[in-house]
């Protein structure tokens, strides 16, 4: 009992000098993130990030909402991070574990043939002991070794749990804007399958005016040629369609198949576009929030490797019953118990300790750096979309005038052909431009609702 009591007051001791440890509290590398900004001043900043907008109060099409339920339920990415975070959920538990001592149950029966000669030989032929113990071994965490570790599993854990959302951001911007840009290609279908009718009609009539004389026959191979081109665009197109079907179908976690979905003209997002402050990024986008948890996590690991240079502290104990014959084995007879209190201090463990404090010093450094290109990269994605975002909406506005122009050109050549002051080549020229221009336009629109979809991704949307 004396001796129980000296080995915890040791403990106590010793306890009292863990301030003297150098291990720090994790600290925001604050530097790093003061220079973050965006390049922009197109959206204005307010206190409430659009990306703090849930993506059913962001994408309203009921379609699209249905598209990413499923792939939000049914995708294999989200279903291995999920399995991710069980993972790292494990060695959290564990972390927390190790404050605790362990404990072991051990039996076993030994038999000695013991040789005549040997020091006993003469007096037993052989030798039984029978055997029941209890075995209890407690590191004390004076250094705060199993503290830094415990912080270090739950840094995982946090980091897998950031990582899951930072797929479900991304396979939901990756939905949006698949969907939107089958709805685009939709509409260029309908633009093609009309040029192609009109040009098809416009052959009729080219014939019929090369019959009557007034037209070569240059000319009218020339229309044939139009029908051609019209043709092969609209098979091109309907074929990325159906890539796009099959891209989407794999994201939802099916075999690829036809995808349902609505009209482009139907598609607004009334969601007012505000940035936040850049520091916003912190707290709602996943993969920098991940990143400082890899951060935290190296921390950790760099305090628990310097600990290891300072003595370790333990304490064990072995007690159960032990007897020659199993008759005598449950008696107070057979009872035994051995204490033992121990101080292990390293010395030359061939490099060992500073090789590993070494390399999590680097990775701490490694972890750090990834942690400031995350954030840049974050910023300049965000600054990105708000420019592309921009420019889709002034484009937009040009091309739809220069498709009126084309336009009226068309009408105006096909009037004057009619008249016999304009060529026909005139014409098909007004009408590859009018296509062309028709055929921006439509883009465009895609353009635009995919720099929103982005600018909502990059802000950290879409996981809330």
């Amino acid at each position: 009992m004396k001796y129980i009591i000296k080995s915890i007051f040791v403990v106590i001791c010793l306890s009292s000098l863990q301030s003297c440890f150098v291990a720090k509290d994790y600290e925001r590398p604050e530097e790093e993130i003061d220079p973050i900004n965006y390049r922009t001043d197109q959206l204005k900043e307010d206190s409430l990030s659009v990306s703090k907008v849930s993506w059913r109060q962001m994408f309203t099409d009921t379609v699209l909402q249905h598209h990413i339920e499923e792939a939000l339920e049914n995708n294999q990415d989200i279903r291995i991070a999920l399995q991710q975070i069980n993972a790292a959920n494990a060695f959290f538990k564990q972390g927390k574990a190790g404050y605790y001592p362990s404990v072991d149950i051990n039996g076993s029966v030994t038999r000695q043939e013991l040789s005549p000669n040997s020091q006993f030989g003469s007096f037993f032929s052989s030798l039984e002991q029978y055997e029941l113990n209890a075995s209890l071994a407690w590191e004390a965490d004076i250094w705060g070794k199993i503290r830094s570790n415990k912080r270090a599993a739950q840094a995982r854990f946090m980091q897998s749990e950031a990582a899951h959302k930072a797929v479900k951001t991304d396979l939901i911007s990756r939905i949006a804007t698949g969907y939107y840009q089958i709805l685009a290609l939709d509409e260029q279908v309908k633009i093609a399958e009309e040029t192609l009718e009109s040009r098809k009609k416009s052959l009729e009539t080219s014939n019929a005016l090369k019959e009557a004389g007034n037209l070569t026959s240059v000319a009218v191979s020339q229309t044939e040629a139009q029908v051609y081109a019209a043709e092969a665009l609209l098979l091109d197109l309907k074929n990325d369609v159906k890539l796009l079907e099959n891209t989407l179908s794999i994201l939802k976690g099916e075999s690829p198949q036809s995808f349902k979905r609505g009209e482009l003209s139907a598609q607004v997002i009334d969601q007012e576009l505000t940035t936040g402050v850049a520091s916003d990024l912190l707290e709602n986008r996943p993969d920098v929030i991940a990143a400082e948890y890899d951060l935290i996590n190296a921390f950790e690991l760099t305090n628990a490797a310097k600990s290891r240079f300072y003595p370790s502290i333990t304490i064990s104990a072995t007690g159960g019953f032990q007897s020659l014959e199993a008759s005598d084995f449950i008696s107070t007879n057979s009872l035994f118990l051995t204490l033992i209190g121990g101080l292990t201090q390293p010395i030359f463990n061939r490099r060992e300790i500073r090789t590993e404090y070494e390399v999590a010093q680097s990775e701490k450094e490694q972890a750090l750096l990834n942690f400031e290109r995350t954030l840049l990269t974050a910023s300049r994605e965000v600054s990105d979309a708000m420019l592309n975002y921009q420019n889709a909406t002034e484009r937009k506005e040009v091309k739809a005038k220069e498709y009126q122009a084309y336009q009226k050109a068309l009408d105006d050549s096909q009037e004057l052909l009619n008249n016999g002051l304009a060529t026909y080549l005139e014409v098909l020229n007004a009408q590859e431009n009018a296509l062309n221009t028709e055929l921006e336009v439509t883009q465009i629109q895609f353009d635009k609702l995919s720099a929103v979809v982005e600018l909502y991704r990059s802000l950290g949307g879409g996981w809330q």
